[in-house]
């Protein structure tokens, strides 16, 4: 089934930040087929909800598929779904993630148990549904691609002890070991993060020649459920409303930021590699 609504599929689209982008294309003037990708189809079920109550009157459709990165199985499920209902995909935003860090530290995961789980969560899943979803995307006129990354993953400003947005994350701890449990655990994170960066930017160099638009997104920091801090606490660190975020991602994708497309991008300017 073809339609003339731009078709996009948001992965985690049903929480967080995920979920106010696709509120914000939702409540938009342009149509879209808009495809929540969720890890738990009632959580999916429950956003899609939401968000016809929130806005009645939209001209966009809402769609569910489920969406789990760490099987194969159940992303080419969802891509064949795609396929069967629109016969091709127009954007596709990789939202997806997690961070495992704050387990670590806990102790409610091993030091490999959750590295391995940040990395498959968050880089190779993103690969593979990308890779599944490139036939489709070269169906589309004007196909997009955005990856989010984070302010975290910039290796120049891991030398920022200044900015008390980065200071908590970028100072020494003491001397000995073991390090004493202070500030935000964010190593696997960041990392995972800084590689999907280039990531995005092999995706860039892959399919620039088939057109496609790719980039990678530093939309901020929000009050999400990742790594399990808490809302409370992400607040006293500074964390703004993700309302902010899903408007960004909406305007990457009305074409507000192509000239800068193959670059990680902040809401006004270019993200340091």
């Amino acid at each position: 089934m073809t339609s003339d609504k731009k078709v996009v599929l948001i992965t985690g689209g049903s929480t967080g930040l995920g979920f106010e982008i696709t509120k914000a294309l939702y409540q938009s003037e342009i149509p879209y087929e808009l495809i929540i990708g969720a890890l738990v189809v009632s959580d999916g079920e429950d956003a899609i909800a939401a968000l016809r109550k929130e806005t009645p009157q939209s001209a966009s459709s809402l769609s569910l598929v489920q969406v789990d990165l760490t099987s194969d199985a159940s992303l080419e499920k969802a891509i064949e779904y795609i396929s069967s209902q629109h016969g091709r995909l127009d954007s596709l935003v990789n939202n997806s993630g997690g961070s495992f860090d704050l387990d670590i530290q806990e102790g409610r995961m091993s030091l490999r148990e959750g590295f391995n789980a940040t990395w498959n969560l968050n880089v190779t899943g993103t690969h593979v549904l990308t890779s599944l979803a490139v036939p489709l995307l070269l169906k589309s006129t004007d196909p997009r691609i955005v990856f989010m990354t984070s302010g975290t993953s910039t290796l120049t400003e891991t030398e920022n002890t200044t900015n008390p947005n980065s200071a908590g994350i970028n100072d020494s701890p003491p001397a000995g070991w073991p390090k004493p449990k202070i500030g935000m655990p964010v190593t696997g994170y960041r990392s995972t993060k800084t590689a999907l960066n280039m990531l995005m930017r092999e995706w860039h160099r892959i399919l620039k020649n088939d057109g496609v638009k790719v980039w990678a997104v530093s939309p901020g920091f929000f009050v999400t459920g990742l790594g399990g801090f808490g809302s409370e606490t992400l607040k006293k660190l500074g964390a703004r409303d993700p309302s902010i975020g899903g408007q960004f991602v909406r305007d990457v994708l009305q074409g507000k930021r192509d000239e800068d497309a193959g670059k990680a991008i902040r809401s006004s300017t270019i993200q340091p590699w």
